[in-house]
């Protein structure tokens, strides 16, 4: 998952939150033009150049409390997220911050993320999730690909890298993904009230459920469905608790549904197209490693991948012009009453543009993490192992330096001809070897899934009041979005 709502962060940035102003004719309003920073060198310094971790500035770090106090000042914990942004307005593209005992380097600067990636070593390492290593062990169970390390994690990760980063693997899986999107766009038609879903998201994490549990396991649980049996009324009412009874519940559907896979496919000696099989097949993982390992991309991909379509939808409510111009895109490409696939999205570029531009806007997760282990020179400074480092993609979205007229939400820019956007500057799943393993399968969920949507149904706004985000590992609205279907 790129959340980290499992991390030691909870008591510090997960669960405040963070107010984004949204303008009407903009989706997010967070760093105006005449505030920007003026860019500074980015530049790699000598070894003997280089300052030491202590030299970086960073808001003031009071004893026992470090900076918690001046976020306090700043509106406090609820609005740490508008306080990061400031900071790097502040101290530049690089600043430290200590948080009680929690002490971390943010990178808002993409020379510096590049950096970070040409000296990524063979294993990188994400930031320890200590609590949760605990209840795995505490239950004999195995370790995922969030918290698995050095050469445990590439083996585990090498054997999920040819069926879902791969292009030509993912785009397989169309079929599937559409399946469920025939019946998530009829039941907009079915169960909105005046175009209005009581709650969209919850609608959107069931779509998002539904269709990873067909992609992994074969298998329709009928979460879209109004008469629903015990099985998938625990499913949709897992999706609405916290998180470890989530993990208890897919963890122990992942078990049933694996084992019935590896018994039925054991006794076909043939060529099998059965995504689960043919990663245990071709692998060396064991069953507990199967199992971790699919429970984590469940949980790390059902909420992430709604919430990035959530806001894709807001925008293009507040932003009719670019919705009329993908609608017009969609009609050139898919003939009437064709279903989209893979193929067709090949030539839609606006389509990808605007997700592209939504997910600058409206990040679900503003800021992921990576813990160094080796000693490593990034811009002026020299920074030790065991440092952990915070990547803010969200205040680089953010950033006028790097995208002129930040607080507009423009997909031209991404198609532009003279188009200079570094692609350090938007980073939405990660950067290097440790980027999120269903970056492909996401893609092409949401990609289709717009274009389902916006084919069939007019969304349009029902208000233009500001909408605030509250910041719980993802970026969540704070009231149900103000958003209509509208048939076309």
């Amino acid at each position: 998952t790129r959340s980290l709502r499992s991390s030691k962060f909870p008591t510090i940035y997960a669960n405040t939150l963070i107010r984004v102003e949204r303008q009407p004719t903009s989706s997010v309003c967070v760093l105006d033009p005449k505030d920007a920073a003026v860019p500074a060198p980015c530049r790699q310094s000598l070894p003997s150049q280089t300052q030491s971790l202590y030299s970086i500035p960073g808001p003031t770090n009071w004893p026992l409390f470090g900076s918690l106090i001046e976020l306090l000042r700043k509106g406090g914990l609820q609005r740490q997220h508008d306080a990061l942004i400031d900071y790097h307005k502040k101290f530049g593209k690089i600043f430290r911050m200590k948080l009680g005992s929690f002490e971390s380097v943010h990178i808002g600067a993409p020379c510096l993320l590049e950096a970070l990636y040409r000296k990524e070593s063979v294993y990188p390492q994400r930031l320890e999730i200590k609590p949760w290593k605990a209840y795995r062990d505490f239950r004999d169970e195995a370790y995922g690909l969030l918290i698995l390390e050095g050469k445990d994690w590439q083996r585990v990760r090498s054997a999920f890298q040819q069926k879902l980063m791969k292009p030509t693997e993912v785009a397989k899986l169309d079929g599937k993904i559409n399946q469920v999107l025939a019946d998530f766009v009829s039941r907009i038609g079915q169960v909105t009230v005046n175009g209005r879903f009581e709650d969209l998201y919850f609608e959107l994490n069931k779509w998002s459920m539904e269709t990873i549990c067909l992609v992994l396991y074969d298998k329709r649980f009928g979460l879209l469905h109004d008469n629903v049996n015990e099985e998938a009324m625990t499913f949709i009412m897992s999706i609405k608790t916290v998180s470890v009874p989530v993990r208890l519940f897919l963890l122990s559907l992942a078990k049933v549904y694996i084992d019935k896979k590896i018994k039925r496919h054991a006794e076909v000696t043939g060529p099998s197209d059965d995504f689960l099989y043919d990663i245990y097949r071709h692998s060396h993982l064991s069953k507990k490693e199967l199992y971790a390992a699919i429970t984590e991309l469940q949980i790390g991909g059902v909420e992430t991948t709604a919430n990035s379509l959530l806001w894709a939808i807001f925008n293009l409510s507040r932003n009719p012009c670019a919705q009329g111009k993908l609608l017009q895109e969609i009609r050139e490409v898919l003939p009437a009453n064709q279903t989209p696939s893979a193929e067709h999205l090949q030539r839609m570029p606006y389509l990808k543009a605007c997700l592209k531009e939504s997910m600058r806007l409206s990040p679900s997760v503003p800021f992921t993490s990576r813990t160094l282990d080796k000693d490593t020179v990034l811009g002026d400074y020299s920074i030790p192992k065991g440092t952990v480092l915070m990547i803010n993609s969200h205040a680089l979205g953010a950033n006028e330096e790097y995208f002129e007229h930040s607080s507009l939400f423009m997909p031209e820019r991404w198609l532009r001809e003279s188009c200079t956007i570094n692609p350090f500057a938007h980073v939405p799943f990660g950067i290097g070897k440790r980027m999120c393993i269903g970056r492909r399968l996401a893609e092409l969920q949401l990609q289709l899934a717009l274009c389902w949507v916006v084919r069939d149904y007019e969304v349009v706004a029902t208000d233009v009041e500001p909408v605030d985000a509250i910041h719980s590992g993802l970026l969540v609205p704070n009231r149900e979005l103000p958003v209509a279907f509208i048939r076309r």
